[in-house]
């Protein structure tokens, strides 16, 4: 259901806030950045395309060295680290030293921190049948980046990220980084991305207060859509706990499907929500508690029919009467 609603309330207008887009602002500074090697010069952004690996976060860079002459920075953006992030930033690394037949130094970006049961790895590592495969790459999680060095080292790519960066969560140092991306006209467009992780921090209704909140602009972001996968991933993780449950009682094939059934359902419900909330707030103002407790009752069919008419909505008195004739 929330693909519909997404679908129903983006405009025809794409934007590009990937990781190849924010990287290519001040692609020098970035990979000076991330290799500690102050005599690097861009020379250019390479394609990510290989035959069985293309995503929007993989951008892969050709530099220039006096001490190191030329060779690849392969930079992968994470929302969050997964335990199949070590065998892939090993093939990634191997197939583009073989395509381009340059060394690559291969660097892992993370930018929300996992649950505490996962541990970060630096490396990959197997031994099978006596063969030996081993891969470094270089971790950089941004919770742990002080945000002050964004605006030393003219990082204009991390701006949208300063509020989880360390000590970047305070309105001062947010609005900073509002201030510089609203001064250039190439920046304007990643206000939503700040404005995004501002919401992990802050409470949304400061966000709203100090910048702008476009959800056409955002849902084109590979992180915003990653969000929503999450939730749809936590929703049938709670339907297969639910089915395991039922399962025991009337038969755990039945069981687990409709767990996995009403998970998904539950996550895409909670999502199209929050989605409907935000968007109601955009265009009539703050929502009463009472009519939020409405609107979390209706059913995703009612949730979709809102999100479509919404988009004629000028008032809360607009809100009141679509919800009078569907409750």
């Amino acid at each position: 259901m929330l693909e519909i609603l997404t679908a129903k309330i983006i405009v025809a207008k794409k934007a590009d806030i990937g990781g190849k887009r924010l990287i290519g602002l001040a692609p020098t500074a970035w990979v000076k950045w991330v290799t500690q090697q102050p005599d690097v010069v861009v020379e250019e952004i390479l394609g990510s395309e290989f035959q069985w690996v293309s995503r929007e976060n993989d951008v892969l860079v050709k530099v220039k060295s006096p001490t190191h002459g030329q060779f690849l920075v392969l930079n992968e953006l994470q929302l969050r680290y997964n335990s199949n992030l070590p065998s892939r930033m090993r093939a990634y690394a191997a197939l583009a030293e073989e395509k381009y037949a340059l060394p690559v130094y291969p660097v892992l970006v993370n930018i929300l921190p996992p649950p505490a049961t996962i541990t970060i790895v630096d490396h990959f590592e197997s031994d099978f049948l006596s063969i030996r495969a081993y891969q470094d790459y270089r971790v950089i999680n941004l919770w742990e980046v002080e945000a002050a060095i964004v605006f030393e080292q003219s990082l204009n790519a991390l701006l949208p990220f300063v509020p989880v960066l360390k000590q970047g969560r305070d309105v001062s140092t947010v609005q900073r980084a509002l201030t510089l991306l609203r001064q250039d006209e190439q920046l304007v467009e990643l206000e939503s991305l700040l404005a995004f992780f501002a919401s992990f921090v802050l409470g949304s209704e400061i966000v709203r207060q100090i910048m702008r909140w476009d959800m056409a602009v955002l849902q084109e972001s590979p992180w915003y859509q990653e969000i929503l996968k999450e939730g749809e991933r936590i929703g049938e993780q709670r339907g297969r706990q639910e089915g395991r449950q039922e399962g025991r009682q009337e038969g755990r094939q039945e069981g687990r499907q409709e767990g996995r059934q009403e998970g998904r359902q539950e996550g895409r419900q909670e999502e199209g929500r929050s989605l409907i909330l935000k968007q109601l707030t955009r265009r009539v103002g703050a929502v009463p508690p009472a009519l939020t407790t409405q609107i979390e009752s209706l059913t995703l069919e009612r949730l979709e029919a809102l999100g479509e008419a919404l988009l004629d909505f000028n008032s809360l008195v607009d809100l009141e009467t679509w919800l009078e004739a569907h409750l």
